[in-house]
């Protein structure tokens, strides 16, 4: 059996501002070991539940590098780095039986969700065939196109909620309860570890009863941007039109088409005019 742990860092217990996220803000070190342990809880929990699996994390906050390598459960691969083939979900395949996304967070806008956004702060949404996605929805529909089902979630309640508009039969772990974009009321560490633990064992024993999230294609996709020149850089990429100001669209054959291409439009956001 094969698992991928996909972990974010907004949406670790314990985690309210970006002074905690952002490796250049003085209490990143702090957020990094939070990180670090509750990939180990929810590790522990997948093996409690199949002690055979092949494990891998993918590090899947920022820069990918913010895992302690060195602290992380021995029994586990660990996916670090970028860029990278599919970004969060680096290391999945078809072969992957379930996944699991741990310390995620809400979509751009989605209050009173914590650091809520879609990939970077340049992103303002995400529309699949009209509906909006952040990176709970994407990497969701990135994995059921490989037939893989997003088994569990963790994060804030409001993320939790997202996830469970999608995939209803998914387990979540709200770690915290959203009460401002940079303010919460957070579980005990080790008490959200513990419950992650459980919920991991509990989430892969049931994954059977999970199917994947499928988009079907072709797939229609709207991409709001933060400033009118990352429109257009977006533009200059073949089949990527403006529709008004800051809004670009275009059509993919399918949801992978569309994911890899998101991608590309996040990095494209992200360059300043010179």
């Amino acid at each position: 059996m094969n698992v991928l742990i996909s972990v974010d860092m907004e949406g670790i217990s314990g985690i309210v501002h970006t002074a905690e996220t952002n490796p250049d803000r003085y209490d990143y070190e702090r957020g990094r070991a939070l990180m670090t342990a509750e990939a180990n809880a929810v590790i522990a929990g997948v093996l409690d539940s199949e002690p055979h699996a092949v494990v891998r994390v993918a590090d899947a906050h920022g820069p990918f590098r913010n895992i302690l390598p060195e602290d992380l459960d021995r029994r586990a691969r660990l996916v670090r780095g970028k860029p990278r083939p599919l970004g969060m979900l680096g290391g999945i395949d078809e072969d992957t039986d379930a996944l699991l996304l741990i310390g995620y967070h809400a979509r751009a806008g989605e209050g009173p969700g914590v650091i809520t956004h879609t990939m970077s702060g340049d992103i303002l949404d995400v529309r699949v065939s009209g509906r909006s996605m952040g990176e709970i929805g994407l990497n969701a529909a990135m994995a059921g196109h490989l037939g893989v089902p997003v088994v569990m979630l963790s994060g804030d309640d409001v993320a939790c909620a997202e996830l469970l508009d999608l995939v209803p039969s998914a387990a979540t772990v709200a770690v915290k309860e959203a009460i401002g974009a940079a303010a919460a009321v957070t579980l005990h560490p080790q008490e959200a570890r513990e419950r992650l633990c459980t919920a991991a064992a509990e989430a892969i024993t049931r994954r059977a009863q999970v199917p994947p999230l499928t988009v079907t294609g072709p797939v229609d996709i709207e991409v709001d941007l933060g400033s009118p020149s990352s429109v257009d850089l977006a533009t200059l990429v073949p089949g990527v039109s403006r529709v008004g100001g800051r809004t670009v669209t275009f059509t993919a054959t399918d949801f992978a088409e569309a994911y890899r291409l998101v991608l590309l439009l996040v990095q494209l956001a992200a360059i300043r005019p010179s």
